[in-house]
C-alpha cells in the first residue's frame, strides 16, 4: 500500500496499523478527522485544519491528550519521510478503547492516526468542461460543523451520485441547499455569488474559507445566505469547493443544464486564483 502511517505517534507498516475492536471510533463513530493537502511540499493552511480539529474536539468533549504540538510535528515528519511532493494527510482522533457503553469512559487515551498518501490530480477535463451533480435530501444530524467520522449519510449520498454517473451529490434540507457530500456549494446569479452561511448545518470548509477570501479580493458580491433548489437550477454558474475537490465547476444538476452548460467566467477566475494560492501558501 502506497501510504506512510503513524499510529499513536509511532511509525508503523500498513499491515501492522491496527486498533482495538473496542475503539470508540469503530463502535460509535466517536471521533473527528481532517484531510490536509500538500502542494509541492507546502502545506495548504495546516494551521486552519489544526484549529478546526481543536474546536471540534472541544465540542465533543474530547481531550487531545497526546498534545497538538506533537500532532503537528508528526504530520510534518510523516510528509517529509513520505517523499511525496503532492500529498494528502488524513488525521483521525478517537476517544480510544473502552468496554462498550454510551457514556464517555474515564481515563482512556485517544487513538490518533496520521496517513500520508500521494495525490493523483483529478482529470483536467473536469475543470475545463465541468462535471455533473445530483440533489439528495440532507439526512445528516444537525451538527455538520463538527468534522466527525460519522459519515454514513455522506457515503450513501456519494454512492447515489456514483450510480447516477455524477461527480457529486448536493444536499437539501426541505427546499434549502446546504452543501454536498464532501464539498461546499456556491452559485452565481447575475454576477452575485451565494453560499450557505457557515452555521451548524454545513462544514466550515478550509477551501471554502480560502475561496471566500478570493471572492472578496476580487470585489465580487458575496451573499452568505440560504437559497432554494429552484434558485440553484436557475443559477448562471455553480461550483464546489473542497480539499480534494479544490474549485470544481458544475454544469448539470439532476439532468438540468446550468447556465450555458460550460464553466462560467467567475468560476474560472476563482479557479485560477485558487491555483495561484496553492503555489504560495505554506502554513
Amino acid at each position: 500500500m502506497d501510504a506512510l502511517i503513524y499510529l499513536n505517534g509511532e511509525k508503523v507498516d500498513y499491515e501492522n496499523a491496527k486498533v482495538s475492536v473496542e475503539d470508540r471510533g469503530f463502535l460509535f463513530g466517536d471521533g473527528i478527522y481532517e484531510v490536509i493537502r500538500v502542494y509541492n511540499g507546502r502545506f495548504f493552511y495546516l494551521n486552519r485544519h489544526i484549529e478546526r480539529l481543536k474546536k471540534g474536539a472541544e465540542q465533543i468533549y474530547l481531550d487531545l491528550d497526546f498534545g497538538v504540538e506533537n500532532l503537528v510535528e508528526t504530520i510534518k515528519k510523516a510528509v517529509k519521510e513520505s517523499g511525496f511532493k503532492d500529498a494528502s494527510v488524513y488525521v483521525q482522533v478517537t476517544r480510544g478503547a473502552a468496554p462498550r457503553q454510551h457514556a464517555f469512559p474515564s481515563n482512556t487515551k485517544c487513538t490518533w492516526l496520521v496517513i500520508v498518501r500521494e495525490v493523483k490530480p483529478q482529470p483536467q477535463e473536469y475543470y475545463e468542461n465541468g462535471v455533473m451533480a445530483i440533489t439528495v435530501p440532507d439526512e445528516r444530524w444537525t451538527r455538520c460543523n463538527i468534522k466527525t467520522v460519522q459519515l454514513l449519510a455522506n457515503c450513501i449520498a456519494k454512492e447515489k451520485a456514483k450510480r447516477a454517473g455524477a461527480y457529486e451529490a448536493i444536499f437539501h434540507r426541505g427546499d434549502i441547499i446546504t452543501e454536498a457530500s464532501s464539498s461546499n456549494v456556491f452559485m452565481v446569479k447575475d454576477g452575485k455569488i451565494f453560499t450557505h452561511p457557515a452555521n451548524n448545518l454545513i462544514l466550515h470548509g478550509i477551501t471554502r474559507y480560502a475561496v471566500v477570501e478570493i471572492i472578496k479580493n476580487n470585489n465580487f458580491e458575496l451573499y452568505e445566505e440560504t437559497f432554494s433548489k429552484e434558485k440553484l437550477f436557475e443559477a448562471d454558474e455553480v461550483f464546489l469547493t473542497g480539499t480534494m475537490t479544490e474549485v470544481m465547476p458544475i454544469v448539470k444538476i439532476d439532468g438540468k443544464i446550468i447556465g450555458d452548460g460550460v464553466p462560467g467566467k467567475i468560476t474560472m477566475k476563482i479557479m485560477e486564483d485558487f491555483r495561484r494560492l496553492t503555489e504560495t501558501i505554506d502554513c
